[in-house]
């Protein structure tokens, strides 16, 4: 049951969060909630010392802080923010590394992407659909849930919850 949980619960986070921040440009609240509690609940099932745990805490509200640093400089949404430090929660200090490096390249090329997109025009059957008439407005953000999403999924694939598979 346990390895069914750590296969599970962070993965189909980072994945609700890419689709839900696509489709509506929001990172819901209840995201965020659902990695904390699941990181409560499987860490210390999987032996992560208190010392280990408070590590991971640390490092989580470090990237609280930056976080919301870079939403008030009005950088990043306030359900990016949160999606950072709760996937922030889940990592070792070598994965947040990664996590925040292939965040950052992703995000890049997310941004640059769009740009360049929203630069040609839409076909009208395209327009019609909301979420991507709203994805091509130049006056939105990025939906930059995708990029910590897709960074949090492959930095996911060397912690302690990864290891801890069939162990």
């Amino acid at each position: 049951m346990t390895d069914l949980l750590i296969l599970t619960v962070f993965p189909a986070c980072m994945a609700f969060a890419a689709a839900m921040d696509l489709l509506t440009m929001t990172v819901p609240n209840r995201i965020a909630i659902a990695l904390i509690v699941g990181f409560a609940v499987l860490a210390p099932i999987i032996g992560l010392s208190w010392e280990e745990i408070g590590m991971q805490l640390g490092i989580a509200v470090a990237a609280l802080a930056v976080a919301f640093f870079l939403f008030a400089m009005g950088w990043i949404g306030g359900g990016d923010a949160k999606l950072f430090a709760a996937t922030a929660l889940w990592l070792d200090p070598m994965s947040f590394v990664t996590y925040v490096f292939i965040s950052s390249i992703l995000g890049g090329v997310l941004t640059l992407v769009l740009v360049g997109a929203r630069n040609l025009p839409l076909p009208v059957t395209l327009m019609q659909q909301g979420w991507i008439a709203r994805l091509h407005d130049s006056r939105q953000g990025v939906p930059y849930g995708i990029a910590l999403a897709a960074g949090g999924l492959i930095a996911y694939s060397s912690t302690p919850f990864m290891a801890a598979i069939g162990g």
